[in-house]
């Protein structure tokens, strides 16, 4: 799958309240489910369609990190990409929404 389908999936598996169905099954004797869905949860509200919906890294930190912190609801993703029951366009041919980050980083090396 790609990435954009792994959104979709996610976003979809939230709305159906089965987001669980994304954490791989060996883990499930060894982690907390509450806070998987809660890392589940702050992922799609990083993915929002909209820049100003999504929160900063110190707000996803933050979420992360303290239990108490009651989350927003998630809205779409901005990858998310309906198809009706008529479409018969292939997936990969239709146009699809994207936004790219750009990252640089310098290490310092002393002579």
């Amino acid at each position: 799958m790609g990435y954009g389908f792994t959104i979709v999936q996610a976003w979809l598996l939230w709305n159906y309240t089965k987001a669980l169905e994304l954490m791989d099954s060996c883990l499930e004797d060894s982690c907390v489910k509450s806070e998987v869905l809660r890392c589940i949860q702050v992922g799609l509200l990083c993915v929002q369609k909209f820049p100003e919906d999504r929160p900063d890294i110190s707000s996803a930190a933050f979420m992360l990190a303290n239990k108490g912190a009651t989350l927003p609801q998630p809205k779409q993703p901005g990858f998310f990409i309906e198809r009706s029951t008529a479409d018969t366009e292939p997936l990969s041919r239709q146009e699809e929404s994207h936004t790219e980050n750009v990252v640089t980083i310098t290490m310092m090396v002393g002579r």
